[in-house]
């Protein structure tokens, strides 16, 4: 999503491909787009770099959340699934898409009609498997007796701890994987924000409550406690971050998306790094709901979304 949508000026196409090719060369093989990044400039970018590793790459896109004149649109009527996927077919230059996310539950359309959509889709071969993103546990439950979902995308790190009241459990249980979106807080738990006055005009932490006052300088205190204790052990920030993920359970598969190759390069070397429980647990419990201040979108995007939420405080 950063390389073509909502954090300010996206990297010049010849920047964001070598950062993706970057990525192909150094072993990553699933790579996460949709409809809505970059209103199909991100397919579009994709798709000039595809047809060369198309092979080695499990391609996840999303529908049901599209720029429509400028604006983001939540339609899940099946018409509009249908539509959303041939335009990322053709933008991604490909004839099936591995993974296909419902990008947001449309509440006007029953759920039986988009996942009915997204399974005709699967048996005329145009997707591989269907995926859900940022849906409650019952959402999951009814979507799964319906086809069989792949994947929940959700997010979810140390700052975002949502999944854990319910979701996460729910995809173990029924052998569905968890992608978890934003695994670095936004940026947060790599430490690359300091000032979000400084954030261009156009990026979407400006509206995001813990990116504002009276929550940020909360939260900056936080962050000089997360970087002394990421110095303690070694590792970036972002590295840490991500271990502990990855430690958390082998379901759990973090997307982290950057538009520096230095930044890919460490990302990529978190799945090296191991994590003893004790620190593991030292991890958990610095950065939690508790450490946190603020919700994680404004409350119209929070009442957009079906996942399960903490109570406000």
């Amino acid at each position: 999503m950063s390389l073509s949508h909502a954090y300010g000026v996206p990297p010049i196409r010849e920047r964001a491909m070598t950062v993706v090719r970057r990525a192909i060369e150094l072993g990553v093989s699933h790579l996460d787009t949709a409809a809505l990044y970059g209103f199909g400039a991100n397919e579009e970018l994709l798709g000039e770099i595809l047809p060369e590793f198309r092979s080695r790459i499990h391609l996840a896109s999303k529908c049901g959340m599209t720029g429509v004149d400028g604006r983001r649109v939540i339609d899940g009527r099946p018409e509009t699934l249908r539509r959303t996927l041939d335009e990322s077919l053709r933008r991604c230059r490909t004839d099936v898409i591995d993974l296909y996310y419902l990008h947001r539950l449309d509440r006007s359309v029953p759920l039986e009609d988009s996942i009915g959509a997204l399974a005709q889709m699967v048996e005329v071969g145009k997707i591989r498997s269907i995926g859900l993103s940022e849906v409650s546990v019952e959402t999951l439950r009814r979507a799964h007796a319906l086809h069989p979902v792949a994947a929940v995308q959700s997010e979810y790190s140390l700052w975002t701890r949502e999944p854990e009241l319910g979701v996460l459990e729910e995809c173990r249980r029924s052998g569905t994987a968890f992608v978890a979106f934003s695994p670095l807080g936004r940026g947060f738990l790599a430490g690359s924000v300091t000032d979000p006055s400084q954030l261009p005009e156009r990026d979407l932490r400006r509206s995001m409550p813990r990116f504002q006052e009276p929550h940020w300088t909360r939260n900056l205190a936080l962050l000089g406690q997360w970087r002394t204790l990421a110095a303690e052990t070694g590792h970036e920030p972002a590295q840490l971050a991500l271990a502990w993920l990855l430690h958390k359970a082998p379901h759990i598969i973090p997307i982290p998306g950057t538009t520096s190759i230095a930044h890919l390069e460490q990302n990529i070397a978190a799945a090296a790094v191991r994590l003893d429980d004790a620190l593991f647990a030292r991890i958990g419990s610095l950065v939690d709901t508790r450490a946190v201040s603020g919700p994680r979108y404004p409350a119209a995007t929070l009442a957009e979304i079906d996942a399960e939420r903490f109570p406000t405080p």
